[in-house]
C-alpha cells in the first residue's frame, strides 16, 4: 500500500517516525514522508524513503497562510495518489483531514499529545476542537497515546468511541535503548526537552537554582532546542542569563541522546500536558529513574514510588520537593527504580507493539 506520513517538521518524522516507517516497508508498504523541509529530510532520503515537501508554519496562525497550507496538502496527496495517511502532531492531523476529504482514503491521525490550543486558553482552545471535528469526520480510526486525550476528545464530541483507538506512545526501541549501569548517588538531572514553557522549563531552572544553592555538588542539565518559533519558547536573553548564573547547563539538540541519558542520575520532565513522552519511554528504558508532573501522558510513563515520582505541574516548589527527595534516595532505591521502569517498558511500551496496532489498521480487511 502506497501511503503518506504527515507531519509539522521533517526533524520529528525523523526522531520519531522513522522506525515505524522501515517496518512498514518490511511489510510491503511504500511509506512516503511529507511535511517542511528543515535538513532533517536527507537523513529520511538516505532511508530510501520519498519526500515531499509541505510549505507549512509550525507556529503560524494567519488564516490565509493556513488555508493555503491545507490546500497545498491535499494537493499533494491527489498527485502522489496514496492509499492511506498516517498524520501526526496537531496540525499534521487537522490539516491531513481537511485535505483527505471524502476520498476514500485510510486516514489515521494519531494524537500525541493535545497541543499548546488545550494548554492555554484563548483563541485557540475554540477554534481548534471546531477543525478537529471537521478533520476527523473521514478518519478511519483516530489513534491516541494516552486514555486522557481519549477521554477529552470524546467528551467534547470530537469522534465516536468506536473510532477510536490507544496505542503505548511512540513506543521505545528497547534494542538501541538499553540499561545503563548506575553511576551511584543521585547528583546529575537530566530534562530532555524543547525549551517551552509548556514543557516546565521555568520550574525546572527555579528548583534546580534552590537546590544548587545549598548543593553545588548537583548537576541540572536541559537538552533541546533552543530554536523553537513556538509562543512559549524561552528567548535567548533569559537562556543567556540562566546559563550565565550556572544555575543549569544547556546542551542543544543532539542526533543521539544516548550517552547523555547513560550519564543521567536521573531524568526529569515537569510538563503540563504530553502524549506519551518519548524522552521518559528512552531514560526508562535504560533503568534511569524519572521525575514528571502528574499530568496526561507523564503518569503513564511513571508510576509514583515504582519507577519514579510525580509531582504537581507548574510549581516548583513541588517539583524542587521531589528533586531533593530524589537526591535522599540511596543507591539501591536508584537502582530498583530503574530496574521497575526497564521492565516497564518491556511489558507496556516495546515499539513493536505499536507496530503491530499499525499492521491492523492497514490490513486489507481492516473495517
Amino acid at each position: 500500500m502506497k501511503l503518506a506520513i504527515v507531519a509539522n517538521s521533517a526533524w520529528y518524522l525523523q526522531n520519531f517516525r522513522l522506525n515505524l516507517a522501515l517496518h512498514l516497508r518490511e511489510q510491503g508498504h511504500e511509506p512516503i514522508f511529507i511535511a517542511p523541509a528543515d535538513g532533517y529530510e536527507n537523513r529520511l532520503t538516505a532511508q530510501g524513503f520519498a519526500f515531499h515537501p509541505w510549505a507549512l508554519s509550525s507556529a503560524g496562525t494567519r488564516p490565509l497562510q493556513e488555508l493555503r497550507a491545507v490546500l497545498a496538502l491535499r494537493r499533494l496527496l491527489q498527485e502522489l495518489a496514496v492509499a492511506a495517511v498516517l498524520s501526526y502532531t496537531p496540525k499534521g492531523n487537522i490539516y491531513s483531514g481537511l485535505g483527505v476529504g471524502r476520498r476514500g482514503l485510510r486516514f489515521l491521525p494519531n494524537v500525541s499529545g493535545l497541543g499548546r490550543a488545550f494548554i492555554e486558553p484563548g483563541l485557540l482552545l475554540r477554534a481548534v476542537p471546531l477543525l478537529y471535528r471537521l478533520a476527523l469526520r473521514h478518519a478511519h480510526r483516530v489513534v491516541f497515546q494516552n486514555e486522557d486525550d481519549r477521554e477529552h476528545f470524546l467528551r467534547l464530541r470530537l469522534v465516536a468511541r468506536e473510532r477510536t483507538l490507544r496505542v503505548p506512545g511512540s513506543g521505545v526501541d528497547l534494542q538501541r535503548f538499553q540499561p545503563a549501569p548506575p553511576n551511584g548517588p543521585a547528583r546529575r538531572f537530566l530534562m530532555v526537552a524543547r525549551l517551552l514553557r509548556d514543557k516546565g522549563v521555568h520550574e525546572f531552572v527555579a528548583a534546580a537554582r534552590r537546590i544548587r544553592a545549598e548543593r553545588p555538588d548537583c548537576e541540572f542539565v536541559l537538552l533541546g532546542s533552543s530554536h523553537s518559533p513556538n509562543p512559549s519558547a524561552v528567548d535567548a536573553a533569559t537562556l543567556a542569563s540562566w546559563r550565565a548564573e550556572g544555575c543549569v547547563r544547556h546542551i542543544e539538540q543532539v542526533d543521539d541522546v544516548v550517552p547523555e541519558l547513560a550519564r543521567a542520575d536521573c531524568v526529569v520532565l515537569p510538563s503540563y500536558r504530553e502524549g506519551v513522552p518519548r524522552s521518559l519511554l528512552e531514560a526508562a528504558a535504560m533503568g534511569k529513574p524519572l521525575i514528571a508532573s502528574d499530568v496526561p501522558g507523564c503518569r503513564d510513563a511513571v508510576r509514583h514510588g515504582l519507577n519514579g515520582l510525580l509531582c504537581p505541574a507548574r510549581d516548583a516548589g513541588a517539583l524542587e520537593r521531589a528533586l531533593r527527595q530524589m537526591l535522599a534516595e540511596p543507591p539501591e532505591r536508584l537502582r530498583q527504580m530503574g530496574l521497575a521502569g526497564r521492565a516497564l517498558m518491556e511489558q507496556a511500551f516495546d515499539e513493536r507493539l505499536v507496530f503491530a496496532a499499525y499492521d491492523r489498521l492497514l490490513a486489507p480487511n481492516a473495517c
